[in-house]
């Protein structure tokens, strides 16, 4: 049922908006009477159809690719406890869902809401109608709703989703606050160095071009370094881009993709980084889902959804086909030989005791915890290390200007 944005007048000639459903515009201006307001204006919301013809398949997804914004963590999360609270409550459904709909201040998430909210009026199942919106519900999302359903807990197994969208939403805050400074201090170093190099060295080059000597090997260096930059720097700028475009095209190769992941895993640092990150992502998201009652080769074909990482994402295969044919969970991880031992050993204890989606959970916040220490310790080493950086070039330049001018004094002298 399509949804329409109105403007109209209250009973006290108060000026309302909001979202009304129904088949047509009259339909809408009806419902609207009956409420006792008075239609001003009223036009189709903005909100993406659910389904599309085949004829137009390719240039709604062209339109989506182009235009269509993921709903954020922050408010997907508000969503979701907002869900949990007046499922909890007692509250029907289909008046949950269009009582949040009412709620929700982005248009985006509004329409999105009142599309689910048709869906479920016409029998569909909660879990399917939000399988049709995937920039705002992920697989991991609607896999929960369903186990929810199925289980006839959903509010409890909304709250507990609610939980670990926040906790990852936090996760993301704590991640883009400890980057804050060194992009700061990246972006001050490029602003001073392509200053110095544009406007500063530029007006000494003809001073230093009029003296009778040789000038210092530094001096020609920045002189040449600073000419090539004002001559070449759109040259510069379209290369990069055109690499960076090259880059990408190449990468779209699985061969190639899987190559480039392997090599990063091969770093000292980064590829540590990365495999923590991402396993502790992977056991977060199944200890979540088995908690919510999906079984547990159905969870690990999800949770597998979350390596980014294509090795990773091979060895997360690797267990799924293990775990088939009847081999223990912690076993296959440790012949994936990706999962820290820890985590290996917190798995097989749970399973043990049958508790895995406890000890799921514990694993995933101790790897976090191990996670956050090494970017915390990353970033502190990285900081002067970049002030020094800047410093130096700095430096350099100032000493291939200054040492010209030391040698003018001289010969004056």
């Amino acid at each position: 049922m399509p949804s329409y944005n109105y403007q109209a007048l209250g009973a006290n000639g108060q000026q309302l908006s909001g979202v009304v459903e129904g088949d047509n515009e009259r339909s809408a201006r009806v419902q609207l009477r009956q409420q006792g307001l008075k239609p001003l204006q009223l036009r189709a919301s903005k909100a993406p159809p659910a389904t599309a013809s085949h004829s137009d398949t390719s240039s709604v997804g062209l339109a989506e690719k182009l235009w269509k914004r993921r709903v954020s963590i922050a408010d997907l999360a508000l969503l979701t406890r907002q869900l949990a609270v007046l499922l909890q409550a007692g509250l029907p459904l289909t008046e949950t869902l269009s009582a949040a709909a009412k709620q929700s201040r982005k248009p985006q998430l509004t329409g999105i809401l009142l599309s689910v909210h048709s869906r479920v009026t016409e029998g569909r199942a909660l879990h399917q109608a939000l399988s049709e919106h995937p920039q705002a519900f992920s697989q991991l999302y609607c896999a929960m709703v369903r186990a929810g359903e199925q289980s006839g807990h959903l509010g409890l197994v909304l709250e507990q989703l609610a939980d670990h969208t926040e906790t990852r939403q936090q996760a993301q805050q704590r991640i883009s606050s400890a980057m804050v400074y060194p992009i700061i201090l990246v972006g001050v170093a490029i602003a001073v160095i392509a200053a110095l190099m544009t406007f500063v060295v530029p007006k000494l080059v003809t001073i230093f071009e009029t003296t009778a000597g040789t000038l210092p090997p530094l001096t020609v260096a920045l002189i040449a370094t600073s000419g090539f930059l004002q001559a070449r720097w759109l040259h510069l700028l379209a290369g990069l881009a055109l690499l960076i475009v090259l880059a990408r095209l190449a990468l779209q190769d699985k061969g190639r993709r899987c190559r480039a992941h392997r090599a990063i895993l091969a770093l000292p640092l980064v590829g540590e980084l990365t495999r923590n990150m991402e396993t502790a992502r992977f056991a977060s998201t199944l200890g979540i889902l088995t908690r919510s009652g999906v079984p547990l080769l159905e969870a690990l074909r999800i949770a597998r959804e979350v390596f980014a990482n294509l090795v990773l994402r091979e060895a997360a295969d690797n267990i799924i086909d293990s775990v088939a044919e009847g081999g223990s969970l912690h076993r296959a991880m440790d012949d994936s030989d990706v999962f820290p031992p820890m985590m290996v050993q917190m798995v097989a204890s749970g399973e043990n005791s049958g508790e895995l989606d406890n000890m799921l959970d514990r694993a995933a916040s101790s790897q976090e915890r191990e996670l956050e220490a090494m970017l915390g310790t990353l970033m502190t080493a990285f900081q002067p290390l970049l002030v020094l950086f800047m410093a130096g070039m700095v430096l350099t330049i100032v000493m291939a200007i200054l040492l010209p001018i030391f040698a003018i004094n001289d010969l004056v002298q």
